[in-house]
């Protein structure tokens, strides 16, 4: 197997308008907060992962925390891809400065 960095991103799309639905979205959130991924936008997290294989056993966690109604999406993209992405209108989180494309961050 080849070793490369990559990253996950999830983008979803959850209904929260009852007590119900904003509970399940909560949830879903909490639960990719406690899996590492990080906010990017509203609604879009990302994970760095060593490689594809890697990144499936966060897939399987997630498919187990899904609502019934929405949307989520997974895209896998590698480290290059993901310095690549363009800015068009904002500013990059303090994270993103501080951070960057560091693969270790050492406190």
């Amino acid at each position: 197997m080849r070793y490369q960095q990559m990253r996950i991103l999830c983008m979803f799309d959850l209904p929260v308008e009852t007590k119900k639905e904003q509970r399940q979205y909560r949830m879903f959130r909490k639960e990719l907060l406690s899996n590492g991924f990080v906010m990017l936008q509203y609604s879009i997290y990302y994970r760095a992962v060593p490689n594809r294989s890697a990144g499936k056993k966060f897939e399987t966690i997630l498919k187990r925390m899904v609502p019934p109604v929405g949307e989520i999406r997974l895209l896998y993209v590698s480290e290059k891809q993901f310095e690549e992405m363009e800015l068009l209108v904002g500013q990059r989180s303090h994270q993103e400065e501080v951070i960057g494309n560091n693969k270790m961050v050492v406190i």
